[in-house]
């Protein structure tokens, strides 16, 4: 399936974390943030469920998701590319 340009569409790298779903993954993405008070960094995680059309993610891969509409109750990003493979 050809991705339409989404122009302003968000993009995010993370570990895909769960791969059990059928064309779903779970990634976790990792920020860092520096603490109001204390001035440290302090590591924040997300994870988004994401579209895979064609299940070639697997556990442990980095891979770049991006934005795009509804797809069901919780998937709201897709798997655009597959960055580094886990053997």
């Amino acid at each position: 399936m050809e991705e339409k340009d989404r122009g302003n569409a968000k993009t995010l790298t993370g570990v895909v974390v769960s791969d059990k779903m059928d064309k779903t993954v779970v990634v976790q993405v990792e920020r860092l943030v520096k603490h109001p008070v204390y001035k440290k960094y302090v590591r924040r995680r997300n994870r988004f469920a994401a579209h895979d059309e064609t299940n070639e993610c697997r556990v442990g891969d980095t891979v770049l998701i991006r934005q795009s509409r509804p797809l069901s109750r919780h998937k709201r990003w897709r798997v655009s590319k597959v960055l580094v493979r886990v053997a």
